[in-house]
This record gives structure tokens, sequence and C-alpha cells, in this order.
């Protein structure tokens, strides 16, 4: 059987300020109403396959969780990485996991968040690997190029091994552009795309033969990890003296089994903001808009607008993205210097680099929509069922005013309810927790006040229930 695995780690820094450290591309619509998360888990409905099996940072626990709940998506399980490691530890933690029972089915390695736009090209190439993969080969999967990119990695192709499958003669580095048209005048190079499919044995094999101690450490951080509802929590420790590689370094360069089987399926991994416009579709005049946009003489754009109207005039292959906390404009040419800006506000010690003003948390989310020098006024929604931490804080007292649903709320030794309309004063000192009783969300207003503010004047006296 066929098990996806699908890794959803990611920087945020390509697409920023819509992409953030903390909520990463992966995790958003950029391309339909589904994220690209579940956009790469639905594509896959063509074709025979087990649950997914995901891997991503510990910090984006909840939000894959959640995502998979409102897809009515299942998992064969979470594999959290307390730190990033690359590629080829990655998979090695995907396929020790695979073969716990005994079992060997062949991974089949995605990206979360690539952009595929001929469904049925992809799962023909996918079913064309199969052949190869059960034969023991690690097979990569080559983007058949459509103009000569800079900005990837190319395979050359060897010899035909059918129809469908060749062997790799070479993997080679992004080339400068007279070398990426001669690549593609050729027609036997192809982008490397990242996805890869094989028997988990194998690859096990391989990066035994050609990286022991990737899978030293790997093995160690399984052997020790713990099990958390989906969850798999690797030791840090042990996870933390892994090499970091990517697997073409690590395997596939140095195997005598790499095949690539081409893929012509309008594939992009939407590596920065003219990317996106490129595989979006647009108007007459060549825009691309999402959200509240009005367009006056605008040619040839992106323009996304989050929370507010915008309106553009007389302008000409920009970018524009408006987002609560922030508003990119930029050349279409220049929206790679993008991580230019995302270095700078890391330097400043910003958050806008880090999250967006709209936070999620495992119990639901706040949204900071009003602050002053000795206030902070925040919309926090609560899922049902859901409860926050009990915490108390030492410099800010907090008023509650609950405008949807019915609260629960913990103050001090006091429990009681408050509906809509109600409110509740939680003075400095008191422990305190809320929690969502009911079967719709519940939403308030909270209000702190005091001489600070910040998020770390907090101390908890009881965490998040099972899970959490």
């Amino acid at each position: 059987m066929l098990l996806p695995v699908i890794m959803a780690g990611g920087s945020g820094s390509r697409l920023w300020p819509l992409s953030r450290t903390l909520y990463p591309k992966q995790f958003l619509a950029l391309t339909s109403n589904a994220t690209m998360l579940q956009e790469t888990v639905k594509r896959l409905d063509g074709i025979k396959h087990q649950a997914p099996l995901f891997i991503c940072n510990e910090e984006h626990r909840f939000i894959v969780a959640e995502q998979l709940r409102k897809g009515g998506m299942d998992n064969s399980g979470i594999i959290l990485e307390p730190v990033g490691r690359n590629t080829a530890p990655a998979i090695a933690l995907a396929a020790l996991k695979a073969v716990v029972n005994n079992e060997d089915p062949l991974l089949l390695v995605l990206a979360a968040d690539h952009v595929i736009q001929n469904t049925e090209a992809f799962l023909s190439s996918v079913q064309h690997a199969k052949i190869e993969a059960e034969k023991g080969k690690l097979v990569t999967f080559g983007i058949v190029p459509t103009h000569p990119e800079t900005g990837y990695g190319y395979i050359h192709r060897g010899e035909s091994l059918n129809n469908d499958a060749y062997s790799v003669d070479a993997f080679v580095e992004k080339p400068q552009l007279e070398t990426a048209k001669m690549y593609v005048a050729s027609e036997e190079y192809y982008w490397n795309s990242g996805m890869f499919l094989f028997k988990a044995s194998r690859y096990l094999a391989e990066i035994e033969k050609y990286a022991p101690d990737i899978l030293v450490a790997c093995q160690a951080a399984i052997d020790n990890s713990t099990v958390d509802l989906d969850f798999t929590r690797l030791d840090k420790a042990m996870f933390m003296e892994c090499p970091d590689d990517s697997i073409d370094y690590a395997v596939m360069e140095k195997t005598q089994d790499a095949v690539v089987v081409p893929m012509d399926a309008n594939w992009s991994d939407v590596g920065s903001w003219s990317a996106l416009w490129e595989v979006n579709n647009k108007d007459e005049m060549g825009n691309a808009i999402r959200g509240d946009v009005l367009l006056e003489n605008t040619s040839n754009s992106y323009i996304y607008s989050q929370d507010k109207l915008v309106a553009t005039v007389g302008v000409d292959n920009l970018v524009v993205v408006e987002t609560k906390d922030a508003v990119l404009v930029a050349r279409k040419d220049k929206v790679q210097d993008v991580k230019g800006i995302v270095g700078q506000l890391k330097k400043a010690s910003r958050y806008e680099y880090l999250q967006h003003r709209e936070v999620y948390r495992p119990w639901g989310s706040h949204d900071q929509i009003a602050e002053g020098e000795r206030f902070h006024v925040k919309h926090v929604v609560v899922k049902p069922g859901e409860r926050t931490a009990t915490q108390m804080h030492y410099h800010r007292a907090e008023h509650w005013v609950v405008v949807k649903g019915t609260a629960r709320v913990k103050n001090g030794n006091k429990n009681y309810l408050l509906t809509e309309n109600e409110s509740t004063f939680i003075p400095i000192g008191s422990a305190h927790s809320i929690e969502n009783p009911g079967k719709v969300p519940l939403e308030l207003i909270e209000v702190r006040s005091g001489s600070y503010l910040s998020d770390d004047d907090i101390v908890r006296t009881e965490e998040y229930g099972a899970g959490y």
C-alpha cells in the first residue's frame, strides 16, 4: 500500500507578510478556498493509499491538526520535529515509523506547499513511478520545464528504463540563464521537484550506507519518542545530534538506484509572489486579485487584500499584499528581495516576521484590535468544548465581555457562567481560565489594563487538557 509522507515544515519568509514563521505558506489558502496542506491531501483522492503521515515543526502541530480536522482528513500520525534538520532526516523518521510493525510500504514523499494544477497528470506519474519503486528503485519526479528557470535545481536523465522512467545521470545545481536555456532546449533535463517514491526499507538501506550518522540519530530520537494523541514527540537532545542534510546530497546523488519519472502537471513550488501570480487566474489586464480589491488602469499585478479595501490606480507589474498588521508593495521582478525585509524585522525584534496579529491557539484564537500605553483590547474565540490554561498575572487586570455563546469562567475560587452581553473582571493575581461548554464558538472582548501588558507576564497554574 502507498503511504503518503507529507512534509509540512517551512520558515515563512518568501511570501511575507501573508506567510510568517509561525504560519508559513503551507497553511494558507492561496489558490483556492482550501489551504495548500489540504490541497496536497485532496490531490491523493484518485489513488489508493493509506492515511498520510505528516512531519512538521513542533510549533506548528496544532495548525496541522486543526486543518486536517476542518478538512475531514485522516492521518497515520504527525511526527513533530523539535528543530529543523532538512529533508534526509525527516524522511528517515517517516521510514522508521512506517516499518515499526514489520511493514514496508511505498513512501510517496510530498511537500505540503506545492501547487499542482493537473491532478490527473500527477496521479499518472505516480502510477508509473510505482513500477520502478516496487523493483527497489528510488524514484524522484522531474518536472517537465516550461521555461529556462534559474531558481530550481535540475535532473539530467540517463538511459530509458521504459517509456515513462529514466535512470538519473546527474543532479545539477541552479544554473545561470544561458545554461538553463540549453537544458530546456535539450529536452533531457527536468526541474527537481523534491517529490519521491520508494520502499521504506530501500531508503533506510541507502541512508545507512551513505549517511549512517543520520540514521543513528533518527533511530535514537524515534526509540525515545513519546506519543500524545496523533503526535509523535521526538527526543529533542538526540534529534539535535542529527546532521542537517537534504535527501539529494545524503542519498539521491550517491545511490546507484536513482530513477527519474517525468511529470508535466502545471507544478509550482510557489517560491515567490511572482510565482503565485503566475499560477492564479488573471483578468484581461493580467491582474490576479484576491479579497476586497478595486482596480483602475492597473495591469500585470498581484493584489491581495486580507482585511481592508485595496485600490490601485495607474500601476503595472506590482505586488501589493495587505494583512491586518502589514502592507507589502513590490515590483514583481524584485519580490525575491522580500527576504531582506524579513531580516530587518528579525534584527529589530519586531513580531511581524514571527506571527500575524491574529494568533491561533489549540483552544481557538485571539486578535489584537486596539492598544495603548496602559491597555490592550483583543477579540478572543474559544472553540466548542475547549478551554484555556489556568493562569495568573502580576501586572495586569482583565475585563471580559461575552459577545457570542456561553463561557464557563474560573476566577480565583469562583466558578460561574457568563452569557451574551455579560461581563466579568479578573483582578491582578487571580488564577483564571475560560471554557466553552456550548456547541457554538465562544467570542469575547478582552481588555487588558495595567503597567505591563506583554504576554510574558504569565504564570500557568494548570496546563491545557489532554494533548495540550
